[in-house]
């Protein structure tokens, strides 16, 4: 079962999730999506907590209110951490989790310890863990088959954006060789006109000589 909060803190609002245990955690760590964001207790058991970020958003550029309401929602979902102040909340990209064979269930390390950040967590707010537990619903959702229409639906979005940036790049090069085109005519128009004039001229003197002879 996966538990399901939805943050008011920003609009549109926040989508958050988190696995009822460590057997549940395991699914998540396997099948999130690359936009998501895992938070955790630093150096305490706590429940594992994902922000899905929305098209545009980026892990480190997280609103403040968004951040505050995560780490409150992590805090209350530590049994250890729950009763103490002054906590630490890290969290990082889905795609920087770690999880080798010889770790614990529900454990995770990280591929690289610079893609980690930090929250500081003065104390339990209960407004804050109060109004997110309101938008909690309880799912069991098909994790493996979510993540599959998922990066299916992300190749046909990617595939329609290279189709545009293509025919946009076609109607540019086309735009510029219709330029090229209209350049090239004009000076065939110019080349013509002087051999026109410089015609006129042969043809003055040619009277001109004429007229001598004739007379």
């Amino acid at each position: 079962m996966v538990l399901y909060f939805t943050s008011n803190a920003v609009n549109p609002p926040a989508k958050i999730y988190m696995g009822k245990d460590k057997f549940e955690n395991e699914d998540l760590i396997k099948y999130g999506f690359e936009e998501d964001v895992w938070f955790h207790v630093d150096k305490l058991s706590s429940a594992h907590v994902y922000l899905r970020l929305e098209n545009g958003q980026t892990w480190d550029n997280i609103p403040e209110s968004l951040l505050d309401d995560l780490a409150q929602l992590v805090k209350a979902n530590s049994i250890e951490g729950n009763k103490k102040n002054n906590l630490t909340i890290i969290y990082t990209p889905w795609a920087n989790l770690k999880k080798t064979g010889d770790m614990d269930v529900g454990q995770v390390s990280f591929k690289r310890n610079t893609l980690v950040k930090r929250v500081h967590v003065a104390e339990r707010i209960n407004e804050i863990v109060n109004r997110l537990n309101k938008t909690k619903v309880e799912k069991f959702p098909e994790l493996a088959q979510e993540k599959l229409d998922h990066e299916r639906e992300l190749r046909r979005s990617q595939k329609k954006i290279e189709q545009e940036r293509q025919q946009e790049e076609f109607k540019r090069v086309q735009g510029l060789k219709q330029k090229a085109g209209e350049r090239s005519y004009d000076g065939i128009f110019e080349d013509a006109d002087m051999r026109g004039a410089s015609n006129y001229r042969n043809m003055d003197y040619d009277v001109d000589a004429f007229e001598e002879d004739f007379m």
